[in-house]
């Protein structure tokens, strides 16, 4: 967030890979191995195809969204939402990373509700839930806006409302790289040992 909040908005190639992937499950979702290998996915194709038939059975509207790339300016936060969805009103975040055994990343799921919240703003209506979409492994996950996940995002605004710099970068690379400015994150990567060193310098 610190990232986004100082304009520093263009995100690595990978992150247009997935979107690229995203505006397409359609065709994707038949194509044959020889057209999936075109692609940057993640996983093999027979597994993209797999988990894709089981992403738009729980999730169809993902993939024929009402609009896409929408930039939305929500009270306390604004971005550019990959996709938003109607009847109901949902938000999509498109990540190149990978999915978790079960639900979405700490961070995904902030990034999910400050999208929703913004629809929300944008329509003076209610939005209850958004997607975040590991697009390079065909995995489509719903993310209801519960009282802990607005609580957790609540606790991301008043964090990145006290940075003066970047936050510490984590020495987790699935939270890593869940980020978007993972590439160019300034700040350095601290082990606890590195923290408790014990060394003679």
């Amino acid at each position: 967030m610190y990232y986004a909040r100082r304009g520093d908005r263009d995100p690595p190639a990978e992150h247009e890979h997935a979107r690229e992937i995203a505006r397409q499950y359609g065709a994707l979702a038949v194509a044959s191995d020889a057209a999936l290998a075109t692609y940057d996915l993640a996983v093999e194709p027979s597994e993209f195809r797999s988990n894709l038939a089981a992403s738009l059975d729980r999730h169809p509207g993902v993939g024929d969204p009402a609009e896409t790339a929408q930039f939305l300016r929500g009270k306390d936060a604004h971005g550019r939402a990959a996709k938003v969805h109607a009847d109901p009103p949902a938000a999509s975040v498109v990540t190149p990373g990978g999915p978790p055994e079960t639900g979405v990343w700490g961070p995904q799921a902030v990034r999910a509700v400050a999208a929703a919240s913004a629809l929300a703003w944008r329509e003076q209506a209610p939005v209850d839930h958004a997607f975040v979409e590991y697009a390079r492994h065909g995995v489509v996950r719903r993310v209801d806006l519960t009282t802990r996940k607005k609580a957790a995002y609540r606790r991301a605004l008043r964090t990145v409302r006290g940075l003066d710099g970047p936050p510490p970068r984590l020495h987790d690379d699935a939270k890593c790289g869940a980020c978007e400015y993972s590439d160019r994150c300034g700040a350095k990567t601290r082990t606890l040992g590195s923290l408790l060193s014990f060394g003679d310098d």
